[in-house]
């Protein structure tokens, strides 16, 4: 199983992206899930439901499970956030896991870069920037790829993705 990730910050298109990526990575028969970070608290279920009402009288972990599909919610319950390697090893195995945040974490990404935002590109000071999509242009020797032009993202996520195994995490 191979991994890639996807950041830049917000705004820059990076859910948009991928909602072009992934079908385009799928028709060409790879199988494809995604890694989503949030910096904040969200909510898969319904205030009110069982799912909800088990984890709200504190369960460490409620799965829910029907004929179209299942999810698994864990509550941290004050724990520190998992890093990346663990929860990839939380994953079913597929061809390719694309991360969509983490831009923090040791693992090779792809910068989303939207010129309108005029925030300052992420490349220069992470070294684990292996390709741009960008809408602009910028002297470097990183590959990069017009925000529009999915085939050329693809190729770069392709090249830049890593084994997980592979990936280096300092202790």
């Amino acid at each position: 199983m191979k991994v890639i990730g996807v950041a830049g910050w917000s705004g820059a298109g990076k859910t948009t992206l991928l909602t072009r990526l992934i079908p385009y990575l799928i028709a060409k028969g790879l199988r494809v899930s995604t890694l989503k970070h949030a910096h904040h608290g969200f909510d898969v279920d319904v205030p009110g439901k069982d799912s909800w009402r088990h984890r709200e009288a504190g369960a460490v972990e409620v799965l829910v499970s029907s004929g179209k599909r299942w999810a698994l919610m864990h509550e941290l319950r004050g724990a520190d956030e998992p890093k990346l390697p663990e929860l990839l090893a939380r994953m079913s195995s597929v061809d390719l896991v694309i991360v969509e945040g983490f831009k923090r974490e040791p693992h090779p990404k792809i910068e989303v870069y939207r010129a309108a935002n005029g925030k300052p590109p992420l490349f220069p000071d992470d070294s684990h920037i292996v390709g741009l999509a960008t809408d602009t242009t910028f002297a470097t020797t990183l590959p990069t790829a017009q925000l529009d032009d999915i085939p050329a993202v693809a190729a770069i996520a392709l090249t830049g993705a890593v084994r997980i195994e592979d990936l280096r995490v300092p202790a």
